[in-house]
This record gives structure tokens, C-alpha cells and sequence, in this order.
């Protein structure tokens, strides 16, 4: 879709801090982390829901290799997943790396969100990589 977002990443029309990628997805770091390592996992053919690819074990499967590489660099507690698919009409998947007093009281909240210096989210994106 050409005014989404996700698809315009995919397309390489703006810029993001990838972490991940193959054939039908791809996985990049929130600009808008609620934890440093946030990744937002997405295919790289625009689905409106996650439950909409046909591929959806893939999915999760990709999902769970990502979040064990985060947890790993990142040293969090334990990671959480969240597929709203609200904010941004284009399927992903959020992975969430949690720490103790992270801000997310009683789960996640949307609105706390941490301010990360780019060279900082780029560190972390090439830990992550390696890490896969």
C-alpha cells in the first residue's frame, strides 16, 4: 500500500534500524521503543492482521528466534509480544524486551515510550544482528 508506513520501510523508501530479514519479512527497531530492543516484526507483503498470512507459523517461529536474540543482548527479564494492530495498518508484531520498573505497570503501556539516541539504536540493531 503506498501510504503505509511499513511498506514504505519494506520498500526502502524510509529509512529504519533493521535487525532482520528474508525473503517475507522483515524486523526493525521501533522508533518509538517502550523498551531499548523493541522490534517490530512485519511481512514484507502487506497484511492488514497478523492471522492473515497463510505463513503464520513462519510467523512466530521468526518471532521467537528474534526475541531470544534481543533478551540475549538486551540482559531483559523476559520478553513480551503484542499484536494489536492498531497504531499502523500493516500486520506486525511487537517484540518487547521487559526489565523490573521499566514504566509498564500491569503490563504494557503504549504511551511510555523511551527517547533512544540514534547512534544507541544503532548499536543495539548490529548487537541484534549478530546475535540471530
Amino acid at each position: 500500500m503506498r501510504n503505509c508506513i511499513f511498506c514504505q520501510i519494506v520498500n526502502g523508501h524510509v529509512p529504519a534500524y533493521k535487525v532482520y530479514e528474508d525473503e517475507n519479512f522483515l524486523g526493525f527497531l521501533d522508533k518509538r521503543p517502550l523498551n531499548p530492543g523493541n522490534v517490530l516484526l512485519i511481512p514484507k507483503k502487506h497484511y492488514r492482521w497478523v492471522y492473515d498470512l497463510s505463513n503464520f507459523g513462519e510467523y512466530w517461529e521468526i518471532a521467537k528466534k528474534l526475541a531470544l536474540a534481543i533478551q540475549k543482548v538486551i540482559n531483559s527479564r523476559s520478553i513480551n509480544f503484542l499484536t494489536l494492530g492498531y497504531e499502523v495498518t500493516h500486520a506486525h508484531i511487537r517484540i518487547i524486551p521487559r526489565f523490573d520498573d521499566d514504566g509498564h505497570i500491569d503490563g504494557i503501556r503504549l504511551s511510555a515510550w523511551k527517547n533512544i539516541p540514534p547512534k544507541k539504536m544503532e548499536e543495539i540493531a548490529e548487537k541484534i544482528r549478530k546475535a540471530i
